[in-house]
């Protein structure tokens, strides 16, 4: 059946499945974590809160009172074999306007200036840690009506609640999926 083709036809035909498999937001040395929760809300804000009395610092999406487009997402992590060394990272964007995004351009994550506010939390076998900033950049892949795709480029900065001189960081170079 493929005998009959042309030679360069098939060529092409091959080149385009290749190209079409590549996916830009995945790269080489990207941090090995697994993606197990997304979420993409038009019209919030990020609500992060910290309790000292329990050491908790909680990530949510408040759609109350309005805002614009914000997402969260959570990336677990098993670094080596054995149990203990198990850590999950929650993710907020404040994205504002996502259909002002351009694809294919880094946008700022942290703290103002930053064109994308972001905010993060660990869980962890370890002491409690409380969020201080994200540092990073944000690329947009794709956006649709009901899904955004991306990726980030983060270090995650923490302090310990009990220590404040000691400090911990994370880091984060993955693929992110937001859907609504």
């Amino acid at each position: 059946m493929l005998r009959d083709v042309p030679r360069p036809l098939l060529r092409v035909s091959w080149m385009l499945v290749w190209l079409a498999a590549c996916d830009a937001t995945t790269r080489p040395g990207d941090t090995l974590g697994l993606q197990s929760y997304a979420h993409w809300e038009w019209h919030g804000r990020i609500a992060a809160a910290q309790d000292a009395k329990l050491t908790l610092a909680r990530l949510s999406l408040d759609t109350t009172q309005g805002g614009g487009d914000v997402g969260i997402a959570r990336y677990d992590f098993n670094p080596a074999v054995g149990v203990g060394d198990e850590y999950s990272i929650a993710l907020a964007l404040d994205l504002g306007r996502a259909r002002d995004l351009r694809p294919n351009v880094p946008y700022p994550l942290g703290p103002p200036p930053a064109r994308i506010p972001a905010y993060a939390t660990v869980t962890c076998f370890c002491r409690p840690l409380k969020p201080d900033s994200v540092r990073g950049t944000f690329l947009l892949a794709t956006r649709g009506l009901r899904h955004i795709a991306g990726r980030v480029d983060a270090t995650l900065y923490f302090t310990q609640w009990n220590d404040p001189a000691r400090h911990a960081t994370y880091s984060l170079h993955q693929r992110i999926d937001l859907v609504k």
